[in-house]
């Protein structure tokens, strides 16, 4: 009695309500009837059924009094869902982590590795600078093949940068010969862009050739005010004379403090590394012109991490579209020079 009386006041207030109301319930009623028609031995919602009571409960204020599947606290807790969810698929990052390098750059930081002995992440990436390619040191130093770990070389820390400009220095180095004969390098590196002004080789090294070598390194008036220099004996009355005409000023490094001449040691470890350590010198003449080539690399293509990956002389930066990428060998293929060439 009571079912009957319920459904005759249902049916009354239903023909109060609006048609709109009429179709939105007829549409409830048909979608539940709907799923209690499926062959499952348990009624199952599906997400479309969910995404349908979301929906409805958006435009549809009485859509509780015909949810009979399921509490309406369910529904509100699907749209939560779906809020959630929607939200996560909007706020999404497109392109994760850094843009990706590209193969081409990939494999030219592998074949500079490969070709340069001793190359390390801050030369190659100094020269992709040079090559107008954008990438960080990191990750050039994470691209490139594994090696060895070798020992850092020493830290310098010697003179004001205000007097860098007005330093030079002098220093011998010795190079062994095929033949078992020691030669002996003269070299006078200037302290601003790490440029080496002059250098001679000879067996048999004197005061008075040394002397004549700094006459011929600062001709006319280019000489600076300090030379650093140590105290070896060959640096006799003669050779002190001459400096002292010159207007130059001696700066003398402790005994035994090579430190303290830093620039002059760092050039020659830089030299041995990079040039003598990989040929045998025949001669005099032989040794002359592979540190002639190696010089002239050095001054040119050579990039140096405390002048901002630049060379003594300085290289401008070519932007990607002046051509492709070139490979010239230098000091006998031992380095390469990169640079772009128009087609």
């Amino acid at each position: 009695m009571a079912a009957i009386l319920l459904s005759f006041f249902g049916a009354l207030g239903s023909a109060l309500r609006t048609r709109g109301d009429l179709v939105l319930e007829n549409l409830a009623l048909r979608q539940q009837l709907a799923v209690f028609k499926r062959r499952d031995p348990r009624p199952h919602l599906t997400h479309p059924d969910r995404l349908f009571w979301i929906a409805l409960s958006r435009v549809w204020s009485r859509w509780r009094e015909t949810m009979v599947l399921v509490k309406p606290e369910t529904v509100v807790g699907w749209h939560r869902w779906a809020f959630r969810r929607f939200w996560t698929w909007r706020s999404r990052r497109r392109q994760p982590g850094r843009p990706p390098t590209s193969r081409e750059v990939r494999d030219l930081i592998k074949r500079m590795a490969a070709a340069n002995v001793g190359w390390g992440a801050p030369r190659i990436h100094g020269e992709l600078l040079k090559l107008g390619i954008v990438i960080s040191e990191r990750e050039v130093s994470r691209l490139m093949p594994p090696r060895p770990r070798r020992p850092p070389s020493q830290t310098w820390r010697t003179f004001l940068a205000n007097h860098v400009g007005t330093l030079a220095s002098v220093d011998f180095f010795t190079v062994p010969t095929a033949t078992f004969r020691v030669l002996y390098v003269f070299f006078v590196p200037a302290h601003d862009r790490r440029r080496v002004l002059h250098f001679n080789v000879t067996e048999n090294p004197s005061a008075e050739w040394t002397a004549q070598q700094i006459v011929e390194a600062f001709p006319e008036d280019t000489a600076p005010k300090y030379m650093v220099r140590d105290r070896d004996g060959i640096y006799g009355g003669h050779f002190r004379r001459r400096v002292e005409s010159l207007g130059i000023e001696e700066v003398l490094t402790a005994p035994q403090s090579p430190w303290q001449n830093p620039f002059a040691e760092r050039l020659v470890g830089s030299i041995r590394r990079e040039c003598l350590d990989h040929v045998i010198v025949l001669s005099e003449q032989h040794l002359y012109r592979i540190l002639k080539l190696y010089f002239a690399y050095y001054h040119r293509s050579r990039t140096h991490l405390s002048l901002g990956k630049d060379p003594p002389v300085p290289r401008a930066v070519q932007a990607p579209e002046m051509g492709k990428i070139a490979e010239l060998p230098e000091v006998g293929g031992l380095h390469h020079r990169y640079e772009r060439l128009a087609a």
